[in-house]
């Protein structure tokens, strides 16, 4: 396996502005619990080790479930998530996946029913943040754990 670049140190400029933006939606108008979905559930579609672990462990230290993180992949058939948060999982996966006719107007209304104007738009720019989070981090192999400690997930307890 080759060693591929730190793109966080060769592109410092960039990394630092989009971690402030990325940063700047934790104020947004969606709840942390389905932040913290989303991100897991678009990191997991997308194949982002790194990802899938820094979220997992976010979510644990802000006191979401083991069996709701385990049940995410399979959200579909679980009992777990309710509506507005099956609304915002099948928000992330169409997203993340934009089918070639786009976003239909049955999901679209199904998901409104859910979330106010801003709340959607504001779910919108998470599930943007977190798939170009995804690019880098896969594109480059981004180790998942290597920096816990840097950003305090060594407290989750799931090392």
């Amino acid at each position: 396996m080759s060693q591929r670049i730190d793109y966080a140190a060769l592109s410092s400029e960039y990394f630092k502005k989009f971690v402030a933006f990325s940063n700047a939606l934790h104020d947004s108008a969606i709840e942390t619990r389905i932040r913290h979905l989303a991100e897991i559930r678009a990191s997991q579609m997308n194949g982002c080790a790194f990802c899938v672990d820094m979220h997992v462990k976010q979510a644990s230290i802000d006191g979401e479930r083991p069996l709701r993180l385990h049940h995410l992949a399979i959200w579909r058939e679980s009992p777990l998530f309710d509506a507005r948060e099956r609304a915002a999982l099948a928000w992330t996966e169409v997203l993340t996946r934009i089918p070639e006719h786009g976003v239909s107007d049955e999901l679209y209304d199904s998901v409104r029913a859910q979330f106010s104007e801003k709340e959607l738009s504001d779910l919108t720019f998470i599930v943007m943040a977190i798939n170009a989070w995804n690019r880098p981090n896969v594109a480059f192999r981004t180790v998942p754990g290597a920096f816990d400690a840097v950003f305090g997930l060594d407290k989750a307890g799931l090392a």
